[in-house]
């Protein structure tokens, strides 16, 4: 939803004081009803907004999710390395950003936005958009492990990780056949590599890395490695509601 006022600008009616001088004259309708009040909120996707008769298409926002897999960075372009960009077709790239990081080497569950607010919101750690990945771990964890997830690590940065979840799943083979445990992370944060070194501070090596879901949207079972779709309503409101 947004203000009346902003999406008339936004589809090319003119300047705010032009769009404000089409309400006052009555020349602005919303689903059948002369609108005045540009404060009013719209739904482009869903409100018939008219003016002088003629039905206005405004920008509308995009929001994708990637099935991402190793070996693309997350960036918009690169000259040696191939990019997640590169999985869209050209006309679908334009305004599209990454939400957030994977590693190169990391797959799984990349979002990606046209909508530069919900960008910032989702990846700012104060507004506790969880992150939960699945890896293989090598090593032998502490035993404590999970007590100092949940208390926050000392990984080398200025300050201790905020407080994460970690659980135990499973063991399964490695590459050299050697026994690796299969764990679950959740957390609220994207620094640097953070999963691979609150793992290191707890005696762990990563081997592999897979982000399953981020502020409550699934990656998508039926969605193939490189990729994508268009996030439905309910996932887009559910990001959206993110505090």
């Amino acid at each position: 939803m947004e203000r009346l006022d902003k999406f008339l600008a936004s589809a090319g009616l003119g300047t705010r004081s032009q769009v404000k001088d089409h309400l006052k004259k009555g020349r602005i309708r919303v689903n059948g009803q002369v609108i005045k009040d540009g404060s009013l909120k719209v739904d482009p996707e869903r409100d018939a907004v008219m003016f002088d008769q003629k039905s206005i298409t405004g920008f509308t926002e995009a929001y994708y999710m990637l099935h991402k897999p190793a070996g693309f960075i997350t960036a918009s372009r690169d000259d040696r390395t191939p990019v997640v960009l590169d999985l869209f077709p050209e006309e679908l790239r334009r305004g599209l950003i990454p939400v957030g990081r994977l590693d190169i080497d990391t797959e799984g569950l990349l979002l990606l936005t046209t909508d530069g607010a919900l960008c910032h919101r989702l990846i700012s750690p104060r507004h506790h958009a969880v992150k939960v990945y699945e890896a293989i771990v090598s090593g032998s964890l502490s035993a404590d492990a999970a007590e100092c997830f949940r208390e926050g690590l000392d990984i080398g940065d200025d300050k201790k990780t905020l407080p994460a979840q970690l659980s135990v799943l499973g063991s399964v083979p490695g590459e050299n056949g050697e026994e690796c445990a299969l764990v679950r992370i959740a957390l609220q944060e994207g620094r640097y590599h953070q999963v691979k070194r609150m793992i290191h501070a707890v005696g762990g090596h990563v081997i592999y890395l897979k982000r399953i879901s981020m502020g409550g949207v699934g990656l998508d079972p039926e969605l193939e490695k490189g990729k994508y779709r268009k996030l439905t309503a309910d996932e887009i409101e559910k990001l959206k509601q993110i505090e």
